[in-house]
């Protein structure tokens, strides 16, 4: 305020006269003349507007009023409101003392790029170019830091690892706890890392060598521990590393395994049964199925009515088979089988014409055709075939076919956990319990966090970016779960069709209504996570200033939350009140 305005101040004298109050509004000023302060009636402000006389009454407080247009500049802005949420999801989970219990440098880059892996995955030296478009690095104070700190890192969190998963073993599992597990594998990109290697490629990358890794989680799909592997390693060889973590470095005493029939084979299970404190849930090969069939095990009649039973069988001592028959699944086999002999037809119908034109007549070379043909469709076994020198026919077998189609829906659960601890129904959910680990695959591998494809050539370093992407999804996990409401997931989930857990879950209703209307019951659209994200990052940063009058500091300014953006915040617990810095 200048020395002039010092004693300026403006009066509203009121007078009542007949029932009503007049106002007077008098520019004045006070002084002090000996002992005494007087007041001096300066100009009658009464016939000026409300507004005017309210913009003098400020000005005489300090206030100062630049012009509407051009009067504020601003110098940057910066996507705020998705870091935000995603920062405060963090700080929910404790996520900086999971990763270490002190502060440090290497602590603080790293959530910082699992929250950038969060909001977009990119490479480390993507990253770093990213996120100055952000007020993560801000937050964060990992500004200055390059490519180069972010690797050196990574490597430093490598180290951390297995004590990051005990904790979120503590967290997350306990004695008797059902342990998921699954393995899955990515695609590598260069030569030169001695993990990267030639097997069963998921991607359906051909040519391409490949990394496997094994996802633990817990019954409600939260991620636990990942370990990678050679890229040639087979599913059941990693079982052993996991029972072994979950013993020794996790200290439970006793769990349950869930895991896919690829996984538990016989003589993995012969393993659990030595190495005590262990129980499973896993399911029967199709070939076991049918000769439980064969052998009279099985009746299949029994299933007319029903879709769920348990039998005993001397082939599996000391375990319960639980019997499921599902519609759904039938019509599905039975679609992709016709399907595939349709195929098969077509390409037996070109091995055909080309003996018959002559252009392949050894038998060898013919019978390599034809096993070329089943490598592509396994459909092999249900045809008849004639080869001789010259000469190719085949006729369906449709006895086979019939036999397979019997036990279309037909699928059977191994557990060894005794039936008053886990009755029928139990056991079922809790193998379907596995389909959060694929969920998470599909999410780390693509739809959000892209694991793949993967550049770097150390060892510890692939490790660690797998490692790094598994946190990335414990908190995209947790962040889906507080904001299922405005999301198209399903936060209510409902029951099963008939109320058999063999049949698929049904939605409720509030998430059936999301899907038809694409709307919430207050009219604001539904969104994916993604969406839900973008909507966020319009909450933008602004820093600015007022480039005609020095005496104002430059300040920032922050984007008016939204109706949705109000609603994502206050899910995760975190006020608005930061409009203005």
């Amino acid at each position: 305020m200048d020395k002039e305005h010092k004693g300026l101040y403006l009066a509203d004298i009121k007078r009542k006269y007949k029932d009503k109050t007049y106002h007077t509004y008098l520019l004045r000023r006070s002084y002090r003349q000996g002992h005494k302060v007087k007041q001096q009636t300066i100009a009658n402000l009464t016939i000026l507007p409300d507004d005017t006389r309210e913009i003098i009454k400020k000005s005489l407080k300090g206030d100062i009023f630049v012009p509407a247009q051009g009067g504020i500049e601003v110098t940057r802005s910066r996507s705020h409101g998705h870091v935000k949420a995603v920062r405060k999801c963090c700080r929910n989970l404790g996520l900086a003392e999971l990763i270490y219990p002190y502060p440090c440098r290497e602590r603080d880059i790293i959530e910082a790029m699992i929250i950038a892996r969060v909001l977009n995955p990119q490479t480390k030296l993507a990253t770093t170019r990213w996120w100055h478009a952000t007020t993560l690095p801000e937050l964060m104070g990992t500004g200055d830091a390059d490519e180069d700190e972010l690797y050196a890192a990574m490597d430093w969190l490598g180290k951390r690892q297995p004590d990051i998963e005990a904790k979120l073993a503590s967290r997350h599992l306990g004695d008797g706890s059902l342990v998921g597990y699954d393995v899955s594998s990515s695609y590598y990109e260069g030569s030169h890392c001695m993990l990267a290697a030639f097997g069963h490629n998921r991607d359906k990358k051909k040519g391409k060598r490949q990394i496997v890794y094994g996802l633990m989680i817990n019954s409600e799909g939260i991620p636990v521990s990942i370990q990678v592997y050679p890229g040639n390693t087979s599913d059941t060889k990693t079982v052993d590393d996991q029972i072994d973590k979950l013993k020794k470095k996790f200290n439970i005493e006793h769990f349950v395994l869930a895991g896919d029939r690829g996984m538990l084979t016989k003589g993995r299970i012969n393993r659990l049964k030595e190495t005590g404190g262990i129980d499973w849930v896993s399911a029967l090969r199709g070939s076991s199925v049918k000769k439980l069939v064969e052998k009279g095990d099985l009746q299949l009649s029994l299933f007319d009515k029903r879709d769920l039973a348990e039998i005993s069988s001397p082939d599996y001592p000391g375990e319960r088979l639980i019997v499921c028959k599902n519609p759904y699944l039938a019509q599905d086999r039975k679609k992709t089988r016709n399907e595939l002999l349709a195929a098969t037809e077509k390409k037996l119908d070109e091995i055909s014409k080309r003996v018959a034109s002559g252009r392949l007549k050894d038998p060898a070379k013919i019978g390599q055709a034809l096993g070329r043909v089943d490598n592509n469709y396994r459909m092999a076994k249900h045809f008849n075939f004639v080869i001789d020198s010259g000469k190719f026919s085949y006729s369906k077998n449709q006895e086979s076919i019939v036999k397979e189609a019997a036990l279309d829906g037909f699928y059977i659960l191994r557990t060894s956990v005794a039936k008053e601890k886990w009755p029928t129904d139990k056991v079922v959910s809790s193998y379907k319990s596995l389909s959060a680990a694929e969920k998470a695959f599909r999410t780390l591998k693509g739809v959000d966090l892209k694991v793949r494809p993967i550049h770097h050539r150390l060892e510890d370093r692939v490790r660690s970016h797998i490692f790094l992407c598994m946190l990335a999804y414990y908190v995209e996990w947790h962040l889906r779960k507080a904001w299922a409401g405005l999301l198209f997931d399903d936060q209510f989930p409902g029951s099963h069709k008939e109320g058999s857990p063999v049949l698929p879950a049904l939605r409720s209703k509030s998430a059936l209504a999301k899907a038809a209307t694409k709307t919430l019951s207050d009219g604001t659209p539904v969104h994916s996570f993604q969406t839900l994200l973008s909507e966020l990052a319009m909450i933008v940063l602004n820093y600015a200033r007022v480039p005609e009058i020095a005496e104002i500091p430059p300040f920032t300014l922050t984007t008016r939350p939204n109706q949705t953006q109000e609603k994502a915040f206050k899910l995760l617990e975190l006020g608005t009140g930061d409009r203005k810095k």
